[in-house]
């Protein structure tokens, strides 16, 4: 089992939290700000099995891309999100748990 930790820029939020709910993933969605990327984001955290993280890093990119030709509007920045893959043993003290 995988944590996928995605900060996201607040504009791509609702569109990858509506496409990825649609597509059966889970995850739990915190609202950040502060100096990660100086300004509004979302973190979204996934649990995912290992075989599925490719998919899910798929789904992700897909999209972000779906929203900005839908809105017919090109990302001005380099990266539209940011993501950390951890191993849920690793996880554990980042998330507070005791095993």
């Amino acid at each position: 089992m995988k944590l996928l930790v995605c900060i996201i820029d607040n504009v791509y939020a609702d569109e990858v939290e509506i496409q990825l709910k649609k597509q059966g993933y889970r995850m739990t969605e915190l609202a950040s700000s502060g100096g990660f990327w100086r300004k509004g984001n979302t973190t979204f955290l996934f649990g995912v099995d290992e075989v599925d993280v490719t998919q899910l890093q798929e789904a992700l990119k897909k999209a972000c891309l779906d929203f900005e030709k839908r809105k017919r509007r090109a990302s001005k920045q380099a990266h539209r999100y940011t993501s950390f893959l951890l191993d849920v043993k690793d996880a554990a003290p980042f998330l507070g748990l005791h095993t």
